[in-house]
């Protein structure tokens, strides 16, 4: 296989690595492509690898999770493939537009900082949200489920390490779910704050997600007496997530860490 040039990108330890998709050939096998690249001992690591290619406003994207699994979107994902774009040279857009499994993604840029740059991205509507009881390693656990573009289980309540491995890593396989799920342990903390710690489909523990921490938001809002405008807090930091009549609105920052390149085979 030829060597691929890499760069990888994160936000909030929320991590990817960004692959222009003319670089793959078409026999090369994506999911276990990704699998090698984003092992962290083996590989260069990271939680997914996004396969992408330049659009006239923007590009569009392919989410393969560290485990090879398909995702339809991912808020940190987007932000670091517009951070990229932003960094290609020329003008700075202001609004870029990312195409994704899940619709089409806005992002407005706001502000650069130290290589960091901020975008407000339009995540559009929430979808069939709804509480329900979901049983798992029998006990009955009240859940919050949900799409924002993405399948998602919030359990309101204590945001523990110990619940993460227990509590949310069963939810992310079980039954009720036969796509897999993202689950969100989420406290809120006040009214215009929601802790979260976070189970991503196919990943396992992440620092950050974005559509986990849009989720968290809604299920806060709809169940928890949280406000629609809140800073949703996780290991990697926080980002602000707003609920209006036009959609979800995530802002936060991402980075460029390096450009790399892969020189092992896809298969070991």
């Amino acid at each position: 296989m030829t060597p691929l040039t890499l760069v990888k990108a994160q936000a909030f330890g929320n991590d990817f690595l960004l692959v222009d998709e003319r670089q793959i050939d078409g026999a090369v096998d994506r999911q276990a492509l990704a699998r090698v690249l984003c092992e962290r001992r083996r590989g260069i690591g990271a939680d997914g690898l996004i396969i992408y290619r330049a659009t006239q406003g923007g590009a569009s994207m392919r989410l393969l999770n560290a485990d090879g699994s398909q995702s339809e979107v991912s808020g940190n994902g987007v932000r670091c493939l517009a951070t990229l774009i932003a960094a290609g040279g020329g003008q700075r857009p202001s609004d870029i537009a990312i195409e994704t499994q899940a619709g089409v993604k806005r992002l407005e840029l706001l502000s650069q900082e130290a290589g960091r740059l901020t975008f407000r991205a339009a995540m559009g509507q929430p979808e069939q949200i709804a509480q329900e009881r979901i049983d798992v390693n029998g006990d009955s656990v009240e859940a919050v489920t949900l799409r924002v573009g993405n399948p998602q289980c919030v359990v309101l309540g204590a945001a523990t390490t110990e619940r993460l491995h227990s509590l949310a890593s069963a939810l992310a396989v079980h039954p009720r779910f036969p796509e897999g799920t993202n689950v969100e342990l989420a406290s809120v903390t006040s009214s215009d704050r929601v802790d979260i710690l976070i189970w991503e489909r196919g990943v396992g523990p992440t620092e950050a997600s974005g559509t986990g921490a849009c989720a968290a938001a809604v299920a806060a809002a709809s169940y928890g007496g949280a406000s629609r405008d809140v800073q949703v807090v996780s290991p990697g930091g926080a980002q602000r997530v707003e609920w209006t009549n036009d959609g979800l609105f995530l802002t936060g920052w991402a980075e460029l860490v390096a450009e790399v390149r892969w020189l092992v085979g896809v298969t070991r």
